[in-house]
């Protein structure tokens, strides 16, 4: 089984291991587009693994800071009183980088950088760049994926 995210159809794809899609979801990746920098806001390329896997249990529209649960949940009400959050909702796919020097270790690091996949508002548009790094993806997409995958299963992020 492995993940393959396409940052120019703003896709991710779970196949299984005769290269069969299993399943199709629609994600939002970096308003900046592709690049592996440490601060530039940017989705990071190349190959990864989901390093770990936060929220199991917890209900829909959860919100998570500093990947735990923060007490609140995620409400039209919540999001006017702080409407700069970048929201990190429902589950967190943690990803880490397999390519020293492209995307881990040093300043290129994807863990390092806090990248992940991770539920967002339900009002927030899929299918176009929006976030600051993540992979955003709708809470019950998450939800099914965060049940689909092992820690440690292999994610390929492409500009195609």
């Amino acid at each position: 089984m492995r993940i393959e995210i396409s940052i120019a159809r703003q896709t991710l794809n779970l196949l299984d291991d005769a290269e069969t899609i299993v399943r199709s979801y629609s994600v939002s990746t970096a308003t900046r587009g592709a690049g592996e920098r440490k601060g530039s806001f940017c989705t990071p390329r190349g190959r990864h693994l989901i390093r770990a896997k936060i929220g199991a249990q917890q209900p829909a529209n959860t919100v998570f800071i500093g990947r735990r649960p923060s007490g609140e949940v995620h409400s039209p009400e919540l999001a006017e009183r702080f409407p700069q959050r970048d929201w990190i909702l429902t589950r967190i796919l943690w990803l880490s980088g397999c390519e020293p020097g492209r995307n881990r270790l040093g300043d290129v690091d994807t863990m390092r950088r806090y990248i992940y996949i991770h539920g967002s508002p339900d009002t927030a548009p899929m299918g176009r760049p929006g976030s600051i790094g993540c992979i955003r993806m709708r809470n019950a997409d998450i939800v099914e994926l965060f049940e689909l995958v092992p820690p440690y299963t292999p994610v390929n992020i492409s500009e195609d």
